[in-house]
């Protein structure tokens, strides 16, 4: 438990750049924290390493850096996303109750999300039998997440490029209206699976099971913010509503279109 509780404070200081703007709980320090934990897992059971799960720790290193400089550089650079960062109710100061129990919620299930490749990596430390299969085959569905995560990013920020009023239909947004969210979800399910041959005890699935049901909730949450907000700027378009009753708002091959009337997804 020692090496989960140096894993939630640097999950800690990480996310802590929320204090300095809300969002940045969710964004940045989403980001870069997952990033900050495959360091520290890395340099905590470097005994324990093997080439299977230096990769796994790459691949998540990999992308929170690439998901935290995204979301910093598309602040800085794009007006339309500027103009939802800093709508006024996201600047309105929180009570410190919700701040920090904001802040431990998020920095406890970024700790619980990457948990499988911890609890493996304590366990074969702890001279318990592993089986490296699954780490690869985990490491393989992560990196088509990863893959699929950001070429979403890139197809949006190109279509927005040329043209700034139009939704985005093109490429990966023709199978699903978040592919971006998608990607996330593979990339989790993928770092889960990898806890398979790892000697994980009932426990130890259950903290796993909560960071990936975790980050699956927060998906659909911002899947459905972001509906509510693209039928307020497109719900007019013909071309729109034809969009979205032909194209799943996050699974393929599931016919879910629209989760607006779930309120129970709120975040």
């Amino acid at each position: 438990m020692t090496e989960l509780l140096i894993l939630l404070a640097v999950s800690l200081v990480v996310s802590a750049v929320g204090w300095k703007y809300f969002i940045y709980f969710f964004s940045l320090g989403y980001g870069y924290g997952v990033a900050a934990l495959a360091v520290a897992m890395a340099a905590m059971f470097h005994g324990s390493l093997c080439a299977a799960t230096v990769t796994m720790l790459v691949l998540l290193f990999l992308f929170g850096m690439r998901l935290g400089t995204f979301l910093f550089v598309r602040e800085r650079k794009s007006a339309a996303y500027n103009k939802i960062l800093h709508d006024p109710s996201l600047k309105q100061k929180k009570p410190v109750s919700v701040i920090i129990t904001v802040w431990l919620f998020c920095a406890v299930l970024y700790v619980a999300q990457v948990s499988p490749v911890a609890f493996r990596l304590m366990n074969c430390e702890a001279g318990v039998a592993v089986s490296d299969l699954w780490v690869w085959i985990g490491a393989a569905v992560v990196l088509c997440g990863i893959l699929l995560e950001s070429f979403s990013d890139a197809q949006k920020s190109a279509a927005k490029k040329r043209n700034p009023k139009r939704f985005v239909d093109t490429g990966l947004f023709r199978i699903v209206r978040c592919p971006n969210y998608l990607g996330e979800v593979v990339i989790w399910t993928g770092v889960l699976l990898s806890g398979i041959g790892a000697g994980l005890v009932w426990w130890q699935w259950l903290i796993a099971a909560i960071g990936w049901i975790g980050i699956v909730y927060v998906m659909f949450s911002g899947a459905r913010r972001l509906e509510l907000r693209q039928n307020e700027v497109y719900g007019n378009d013909p071309d729109y509503q034809a969009y979205v009753k032909k194209t799943p708002i996050l699974l393929p091959f599931l016919p879910i279109y629209s989760v607006t009337k779930y309120k129970w997804l709120q975040a």
